[in-house]
């Protein structure tokens, strides 16, 4: 049992376990001081870009380089969603074509030799390995060696019946 146990817990992690109350609170400190670290310098470079539009928000820095260089990042990052969603677009207009051209088009097989075939395996089926039935409600049954199935014999099945789509 303890085999088993150990054997399913691939991965276990204390801090969401029972206790380790030192390595929570200082897994929570280091982790809210990466999320400050992300959001402070977004913060005053959106204040610092705004405020040189508007005099009544707090200069945090006012380089004319930084806003130089925040006006080109912009007009970069603009550039690339505009090819992102050309290329999204596109995308989508050329599979919705390929959709129509080959997913949905009429069957590449014959769908009235299709049910011949099915009710030509199901006699052979029935005559090889007793009635449908039978078959679905037994719970074992032993395969006789002398009912096992040739490599091409449902072919040979198709062939004799003129049911063969591939000769078409």
């Amino acid at each position: 049992m303890a085999k088993q146990k150990a054997r399913q817990q691939l991965y276990t992690d204390a801090y969401f376990e029972k206790g380790h109350w030192g390595l929570k609170i200082w897994q929570t400190l280091i982790g809210l001081i990466g999320w400050i670290c992300v959001f402070v310098p977004i913060v005053i470079t959106v204040l610092s870009f705004w405020a040189a539009y508007d005099p009544h928000i707090i200069h945090l820095w006012s380089y004319s380089e930084g806003i130089f260089e925040i006006k080109f990042i912009g007009i970069i990052l603009l550039f690339c969603f505009v090819l992102v969603s050309l290329f999204a677009v596109g995308m989508t207009i050329i599979q919705n074509r390929k959709r129509d051209r080959v997913v949905e088009q009429w069957p590449t097989f014959n769908p009235i030799n299709q049910r011949k075939r099915e009710d030509q395996l199901g006699k052979f089926m029935d005559q090889r390995f007793g009635d449908q039935e039978f078959r679905e409600n037994v719970r074992h049954y032993q395969v006789k060696p002398e009912q096992n199935l040739d490599t091409d014999q449902i072919h040979r099945l198709y062939e004799q019946h003129d049911l063969n789509d591939l000769d078409e």
